[in-house]
């Protein structure tokens, strides 16, 4: 120990020690990862076709705003420790939390991405007899991908940097660095779990960031959401 908690911080990530094991850094990482991924998989899969639907139609957009808003504004601590309570200890209080948490921004970059295809390319799309679904399919889907890219890479952002909850009701992930560290006065390990998921966070958003250039149209530069 050097007595400096940044230092200790960085022996304690250089110990070989904690790179193995059921507790060591690459378990710990790829249940944080896991965490997020699902989280954001199950928000994906009620946020994306609402968005999209409304994007296309103009149906429900007010509604669909104003809850997402709504959501944005919650807190998760208080989110996890509600379901905790409701639901129990393990992982599904969690993951309701992070499911709220991620879409809205889904959401936004669903609904986003088909509203801001170019309407003349739409109205050629239907006077070349396509359906409504086929202009979604194959017009505004593809031309707006980068911005649903956009809604995904937000919500990672928010999930990854708050999975660590998931500790707090007794699951793993980098969470248990932190909440380990918080219990016993460990300054070092607490911002050694911080780093890694900082770290995490980072990868994450690079992944996300080129594959939504990779995403743009030809020509284009993909917008931030």
């Amino acid at each position: 120990m050097t007595g400096n908690p940044f230092l200790d911080a960085l022996a304690w990530l250089t110990d070989p020690v904690h790179w193995s094991g059921p507790s060591g850094v690459p378990m710990r990482t790829l249940e944080h990862l896991g965490y997020t991924v699902l989280g954001v998989l199950v928000a994906a899969l009620i946020a994306i076709p609402v968005g999209l639907l409304v994007g296309h139609t103009g149906i429900g957009k007010g509604i669909a705003v104003t809850l997402a808003g709504a959501a944005r504004a919650l807190p998760t601590l208080g989110l996890v420790t509600l379901f905790a309570l409701l639901l129990g200890l393990g992982l599904t209080a969690p993951l309701l939390a992070f499911v709220v948490l991620a879409v809205p921004s889904l959401l936004a970059g669903a609904y986003s991405a088909v509203e801001t295809a170019d309407p003349a390319t739409v109205d050629a799309a239907r006077a070349q007899g396509m359906t409504e679904w086929q202009i979604l399919a194959k017009v505004e889907i593809p031309l707006g991908m980068p911005l649903i890219i956009g809604g995904f890479r937000g919500a990672t952002m928010q999930v990854v940097a708050t999975a660590m909850l998931a500790a707090y009701v007794g699951n793993g992930g980098l969470g248990r660095y932190i909440f380990l560290g918080l219990g016993s006065q460990d300054y070092p390990l607490m911002i050694a779990g911080s780093l890694l998921v900082i770290a995490l966070a980072l990868v994450l958003d690079l992944v996300l960031l080129v594959t939504q250039r990779l995403t743009a149209p030809r020509g284009a530069l993909p917008a931030e959401n």
